[in-house]
């Protein structure tokens, strides 16, 4: 009778993965992808904020004045470097007529720093389209007219997770999980086709906006003091009746964000819980949830060739071909599937640091300041 039981509880347990592992497919194939051309001209401002970022000022321009789009202007605002970032910057301005760039100003109270330097940036503005790119930013030539290409009636604003080249060990583990909880997690249908807010993602390095949508919301001001502002001008958007476009941009738009293991530590732990709304019970769902669905399978596993029981092995197996899917859509390293336990628990070592920074009042840092 147990055994019997215990069969029962494992064709549900592999039926449940096969229906995530369908969901992620499906979720995968919605989601649309840059390629077409628009044919309308409308004029586009590139606005970049930049702090301390004198090793990307040359490959970044060297990428953007490759851009085959003509109705375009380059806007860079320094926000309080200490580096020779200005410097490279102003011999940069002598080579290119398109590109403005401007000394921020201090930060006033309850801003948080890169919001309050897009927020200057939209004031330099006055295109019909704001393209909000990160200094880590690289671009394929024809992103512009493709982006443009998404944009329907409605549509307020264009987004998407761009790919992330790998350089460290703890990056091998937990990049990939920022597509990873878009791709299982969000109805793109629901986000692409509705404007329910909680169904809203967004990636604050590639974030394209319709001026008239961006400035009826007040633009970044409205999300001022947030450290995931991406996601909450998203839903602000959405709210006030603007359509929000998650596109699969990977192919066109890479981010070289953390070169090291500590700065993928910092930038996540600086995103994660609030990220989750600083929600204690929301982490513990996903923490519980991970954990039943992507971990038990590994002692399943290993009982399943211990004892003979292959079937004990299909967990596993199904959990490495949804990420397999994924890191494939997404242009990453195919053998990262194989180490995701691995990086379900870095996750959650992390996200219970990013708690513990925000329980204790230490705040999050990030490019020398430091956010409660």
């Amino acid at each position: 009778m147990e055994k019997e039981i215990g069969g029962v509880q494992l064709i549900y347990y592999i039926l449940l993965h096969l229906i995530l592992l369908s969901w992620t497919i499906f979720n995968s194939l919605s989601m649309p992808r840059l390629g077409r051309h628009s044919e309308i001209t409308p004029s586009v401002a590139v606005l970049v904020p930049m702090r301390n970022e004198e090793k990307n000022v040359e490959e970044l321009l060297h990428s953007l004045q490759k851009l085959t789009y003509k109705n375009l202007r380059f806007v860079i605002l320094d926000d309080g470097s200490s580096d020779t970032t200005w410097e490279k910057l102003t011999a940069a301005s002598q080579k290119d007529s398109r590109l403005s760039i401007h000394k921020g100003s201090p930060l006033p109270e309850n801003w948080v720093g890169k919001v309050y330097a897009c927020h200057q940036l939209s004031m330099l503005a006055e295109e019909e389209f704001l393209l909000f790119l990160d200094a880590d930013v690289r671009v394929s030539p024809d992103l512009v007219q493709e982006t443009l290409y998404n944009f329907k009636k409605n549509t307020g604003l264009v987004t998407g997770f761009p790919h992330i080249p790998l350089k460290s060990i703890l990056g091998h583990l937990l990049i990939p999980m920022q597509h990873f909880l878009v791709f299982f997690h969000l109805p793109v249908l629901l986000s692409n086709l509705t404007t329910w807010s909680q169904a809203s993602a967004a990636h604050g390095a590639f974030m394209m906006f319709r001026a008239s949508a961006y400035r009826s919301i007040g633009g970044h001001f409205s999300v001022k003091n947030s450290l995931v502002e991406d996601i909450h001008i998203a839903r602000v958007l959405k709210t006030s009746g603007w359509r929000v476009r998650l596109v699969n941009v990977t192919g066109s738009v890479s981010c070289h964000m953390y070169n090291t293991s500590k700065e993928v530590w910092k930038g996540f732990s600086k995103n994660f819980f609030p990220g989750l709304g600083r929600s204690l019970p929301a982490a513990i769902l996903f923490i519980f949830f991970y954990t039943l669905v992507f971990l038990v399978p590994v002692p399943a596993a290993v009982t399943g060739v211990v004892t003979g029981n292959y079937l004990l092995l299909l967990p596993l197996v199904l959990t490495f071909f949804l990420k397999l899917t994924i890191d494939l859509i997404t242009k990453q390293k195919f053998w990262l599937a194989f180490f995701f336990p691995l990086s379900v628990m870095a996750a959650f070592i992390i996200l219970i640091y990013s708690i513990s920074l925000s329980i204790t009042k230490q705040g999050f840092t990030w490019k020398g300041r430091t956010y409660q």
